[in-house]
């Protein structure tokens, strides 16, 4: 339901580009980038960390200070977290370009051509 859920509100699952392929970890990802940036081209992200039912909003992937963390929601209360989504993009002169899809750079190995 998460998935769908998020996908919903706008956002898409999250792999670090620089994680060598590892991608997303878990069956079931817990961090997401909103598909679109704020106008003055500020990033919004999600994560429920191990599937604990709150929901933070962060302008960092992975924020690790609570003072980087704009709201924390439930997960399953949509008026707020909507608010909160809307709040952002309001506090960021609105809802700018559709980002490019997210994808990790997957590892390939040097094979020769003989």
């Amino acid at each position: 339901m998460t998935e769908e859920y998020l996908r919903e509100l706008g956002f898409e699952t999250y792999a670090d580009p620089n994680a060598f392929g590892k991608g997303v970890a878990y069956e079931t990802a817990w961090r997401y980038r909103h598909t679109h940036a704020a106008q003055d081209g500020t990033v919004l992200y999600a994560e429920h960390p191990l599937n604990i039912p709150r929901c933070r909003l962060s302008t960092l992937p992975a924020p690790l200070n609570q003072d980087d963390v704009l709201a924390d929601v439930d997960l399953h209360d949509r008026a707020a977290l909507t608010a909160a989504i809307d709040g952002f993009f309001a506090s960021h002169q609105g809802m700018g370009p559709a980002l490019k899809a997210n994808v990790s750079s997957a590892f390939r190995p040097f094979r020769r051509q003989e």
